[in-house]
């Protein structure tokens, strides 16, 4: 039975677009080409055949041709269907980009044959024309994907390619572009995903681009740091899409981290004897800081094999009823066992021999650096009558750092103080830098270079004067709110001198501490009957007790829904009030968005966080679950037509346009 269709001719003219037959055997030449194609070209027929050359070479753009070429000797080397994309200069001079797909097959008599099918792909290539000229004018990575749950990349740049060491694809291999490609979640932390799609949903809600860095995940298992920014737009077919460009900043993110990591090393140093750095993703230590007389001296920042390191430098010199546990208690951290969840960070306490030979007491603790970097610091417990009272005294100051280190990881932070009161960040947490009402952006240009004390802790919650205390008496304790818990947290503060002399800088070490949020709701008053007072200063009372708001600005934020009488209020009228002379930008909704939360724990804290309902974003004020004296005065009550003389709000400047309206109805 003869399956071929009749009209195979007419198939190969109209329905196949660019039709043409090879013969690939040496001449290299055409034996069929389609009407269609010489309409393509604005050729005849007769113009591309011939028995003995290739003709067809000649329509190919001369910059391109070699690109053609080494296409029809791989299909004949490979003997497989091959693709590849050049561009034809038409009879008029016209010049379009097509793409070539040439299948080989092997005839009965051995005559090796191919079959060629052309796409005109000009609008293409003039729509990515912008995209080119990008990759190769500037270093920047760019990507298009899907708005899907699972975005999928529908372009990618070769300068994106390269920044995630994309290797070539060899015969027999894995495509792992394109299987990057499928997902654009594989090239993004496991840690990440999570942030990298709330900012998806973001910006295809808000309809407006966001821009921050962003760790990426390497096809080689290594990670990038880059700094760019999503946008949202229409692509060609009508459909929302995601655009990326970013660039590389992964050296300047290590340099950043390096010169982070010596000035927290320069501040452990001055309360540890040595310093080892554990990097579990390549299996080594190696000492960072160490004694000038320390054995340790001569492999300071030479990195060794964890396990051999242990057993020859450290475990062999611990007392023999002792080896056992100290080496099940590096076994289980480098098994990544001891953090616990309760936060505390990894310590052991041992004899072990020291350099004289002398059998020493030593005390050591890993701090968490990174997910794989922690750093292991170490001392020996000296005893008191053999040093003199002065190093007892600094002794003790140590002490006391050590110990609180080693109850308390989460929130370390370091400090330099000048003799003239300017200090300078040596390394911080994040939920530090939110004690201190920074950003992680707004933080980074901090450790660079001395701020005033008074400006440095301006956006602080607490207040300028309890700072002051802290470095006059060393040691303090402030309240902070972690967003992370959104809890009431503590911080415990101590302030040591590097050596004994007023002259010289002195370090501020900072913990997070748990503070007794069980105490806190046993002390929660019975009567509560919310009572807001606005004529004059503003303060709500919970029954007989006043609340302690921490933060200056989410007071001022639940005075603010006060004085809108049960109106909502957005986020960006909130931030007109609250920071009149910064606009609302990504900056100003997020310490926005930190006051409210702020606001909202201080409310649940007294038991009264019906008080203030939360829609979308907005916020107001629940009338009726208050007493307030200006909803007493406007409701025309003749018992309460005394209560306005004269003032409100005293403490927002913004509170006299409510001011100006109260003093005209009274007239």
């Amino acid at each position: 039975m003869n399956n071929i269709p009749s009209n195979m001719e007419e198939i190969l003219s109209h329905q196949i677009c660019g039709f043409r037959q090879y013969v690939l055997t040496a001449p290299v030449h055409l034996s069929y080409v389609s009407p269609n194609l010489c309409a393509l070209a604005g050729v005849r027929a007769d113009e591309l055949l011939d028995d003995g050359k290739d003709l067809y070479l000649q329509l190919v753009h001369p910059a391109d041709r070699e690109k053609y070429s080494a296409l029809l000797r791989r299909v004949v080397s490979e003997g497989r269907a091959l693709s590849g994309e050049y561009r034809l200069v038409k009879r008029d001079g016209t010049v379009i980009c097509v793409k070539d797909t040439v299948s080989p097959k092997r005839t009965d008599s051995g005559l090796l044959v191919g079959y060629s099918v052309l796409t005109d792909i000009t609008d293409m290539k003039k729509e990515y024309g912008d995209l080119r000229f990008l990759n190769e004018t500037i270093p920047c990575g760019f990507l298009r994907y899907t708005c899907e749950k699972q975005p999928r990349i529908t372009y990618i740049n070769q300068k994106m390619i390269e920044f995630l060491h994309f290797p070539k694809v060899k015969d027999g291999e894995m495509d792992y572009l394109e299987m990057f490609k499928s997902n654009i979640f594989l090239m993004i932390p496991m840690e990440e995903r999570r942030r990298f799609s709330k900012y998806l949903n973001r910006v295809f809600s808000a309809d407006a681009p966001i821009a921050g860095n962003m760790t990426l995940l390497r096809c080689d298992g290594t990670r990038a740091h880059v700094f760019g920014w999503v946008t949202k737009c229409i692509n060609e077919r009508g459909e929302p899409e995601f655009q990326s460009v970013c660039m590389d900043v992964t050296e300047r993110y290590q340099a950043q981290k390096t010169t982070e990591s010596k000035r927290y090393l320069r501040a452990l140093a001055d309360v540890y004897d040595k310093i080892f750095e554990f990097n579990l993703d390549v299996n080594t230590v190696k000492c960072l800081h160490c004694e000038e007389a320390s054995y340790f001296k001569r492999f300071e920042d030479v990195a060794m094999q964890i396990e051999d390191a242990l057993e020859r430098w450290l475990i062999s010199s611990v007392s023999p009823e002792q080896q056992d546990g100290v080496r099940r208690f590096f076994g289980d951290f480098c098994q990544k066992q001891l953090h616990g969840a309760d936060g505390k960070p990894p310590q052991i306490s041992y004899s072990a021999r020291a350099t004289d030979g002398s059998m020493r007491q030593y005390t050591g603790i890993f701090i968490k650096v990174t997910d794989s970097v922690s750093f292991y610091c170490c001392r020996r417990t000296k005893e008191p009558d053999s040093i003199t009272a002065l190093q007892q005294e600094n002794t003790q100051l140590k002490e006391t750092v050590r110990d609180l280190v080693m109850q308390f990881s989460d929130g370390l932070a370091a400090f330099e103080v000048s003799p003239e009161g300017l200090v300078k960040p040596l390394y911080a947490s994040e939920n530090v830098c939110e004690f201190f009402g920074y950003t992680a952006e707004e933080w980074l240009p901090l450790t660079k270079r001395f701020t005033p004390l008074e400006n440095f802790v301006a956006y602080s919650e607490s207040a300028h004067e309890d700072f002051a205390e802290l470095l006059r008496t060393g040691e303090a304790e402030f309240t902070y709110f972690d967003f992370k818990s959104e809890a009431e947290r503590k911080i415990k503060a101590i302030c040591s001198e590097k050596e004994p002399n007023a002259n010289a800088s002195r370090y501020v070490m900072l913990y997070a501490v748990e503070g007794d949020s069980a105490a806190q709701k046993q002390s929660l008053p019975e009567n509560r009957t919310v009572s807001i007072r606005t004529f004059g200063y503003f303060d709500v009372f919970v029954g007989d007790s006043p609340i302690a708001f921490r933060n200056k600005k989410s007071k001022e934020l639940f005075a603010l829904l006060v004085d809108r009488k049960g109106g909502y209020v957005t986020s960006e009228e909130a931030i007109g009030f609250l920071w009149e002379d910064e606009p609302a930008n990504p900056l100003t909704l997020s310490r926005y968005r930190k006051v409210a939360l702020r606001l909202k724990s201080t409310l649940e804290e007294y038991g009264i966080s019906e008080i203030v309902e939360a829609v979308d974003g907005k916020r107001r004020i629940v009338m009726d679950k208050v007493e307030c004296d200006l909803y007493q005065y406007l409701s025309g009550k003749e018992e309460y037509a005394q209560l306005f003389k004269g003032s409100y709000l005293t403490n927002y400047s913004w509170g006299e346009t409510t001011l100006g309206e109260l003093i005209n109805s009274r007239k």
